[in-house]
């Protein structure tokens, strides 16, 4: 990866410190670029809409304009800048909220450098982040919430998809990322990329996540 293909990262979190000690990991890791910083929602959206980062950390809790609201508006306004959620808690609602406002996944404040930074990478590539730990509890607790604010015939939705996509929606349900459903299906990971997004806008869904929920809700995968 030479410097001009640097993913371009924007920090958003109320507490200066925070963003200081993000900024520090990430200007230490090869290929990652802190392109700025915000301190709340509003902020962050400027920000994002001035500087069109690759990857926005979004902290959830914040004055004003919160991290749920602003992750919703970044993925209608700017949906190449993917948005990764900082949380204090595995299981913090709110954090399920800003998934299904758009968010690529989540991640803990208390995660180690090293994680944040294969998330971030992640995320750029197309894949979600959600730890394979809490993925039963995240759909118990998510699925009432995203169901009932889904206007979608999702088994009518399941039959608009080619054989292929409903392959991949599968492995998606399985947690699978971009490059293992590519080394399972002998394709490249930007065809995979490709089937993943036609996968996305079919079922009406906002992330890939939102996916990994749906699948389980049909039984398509098993718990």
């Amino acid at each position: 990866m030479t410097a001009t293909e640097d993913i371009r990262v924007l920090l958003v979190d109320d507490q200066e410190l925070v963003r200081y000690g993000l900024r520090l990991v990430l200007e230490a890791a090869p290929g990652l670029t802190v392109v700025g910083e915000a301190a709340d929602g509003l902020q962050a959206i400027g920000a994002a809409q001035r500087l069109k980062p690759d990857v926005v950390l979004m902290d959830v809790r914040m004055p004003g304009i919160g991290g749920i609201e602003a992750t919703r508006r970044l993925s209608r306004m700017l949906p190449d800048s993917r948005v990764l959620v900082l949380t204090t808690y595995d299981l913090d609602e709110a954090a399920f909220d800003a998934l299904d406002a758009g968010a690529a996944g989540f991640l803990l404040k208390n995660a180690r450098p090293d994680d944040l930074v294969v998330a971030i990478r992640a995320v750029f590539s197309g894949d979600a982040v959600v730890s394979p730990r809490i993925t039963a509890k995240l759909i118990e607790i998510a699925a009432p919430h995203l169901g009932a604010k889904r206007h979608l015939d999702s088994k009518g939705a399941l039959a608009e998809l080619s054989a292929r996509e409903r392959e991949i929606f599968v492995l998606i349900g399985r947690g699978q990322t971009n490059s293992e459903i590519a080394a399972a299906l002998y394709l490249s990971e930007s065809t995979v990329k490709a089937h993943v997004g036609r996968v996305l806008s079919k079922l009406d869904l906002s992330s890939r996540v939102n996916a990994v929920i749906l699948a389980y809700e049909l039984g398509v995968v098993g718990s």
